[in-house]
């Protein structure tokens, strides 16, 4: 499964300012089922690219079990041969 991430928010932490929101739409390329995923990260001194890394390693665990929970979306199951195709 391939997939895409996309930016979807990325702002100051309403609860705690010296946290940043950031939104992710992760898209499966192969189906185009979509998961959106927040997490909020400490700010700091870092960079914006810092921040959105730092926010897809704490997302990585839940979105690792999104796609394996979508690994036989759209395929065939087969009766017969007791196989998804």
């Amino acid at each position: 499964m391939a997939t895409t991430y996309e930016i979807n928010m990325f702002e100051t932490d309403s609860v705690d300012a010296s946290k940043t929101m950031v939104t992710f739409k992760v898209t499966d390329t192969t189906n185009n089922n979509i998961l959106a995923i927040t997490k909020s990260v400490t700010t700091g001194s870092n960079t914006n690219a810092e921040i959105c890394t730092a926010a897809q390693t704490a997302a990585q665990t839940e979105i690792d079990a999104w796609v394996a929970s979508n690994a036989v979306i759209g395929k065939t199951w087969n009766p017969d041969t007791s196989s998804i195709e």
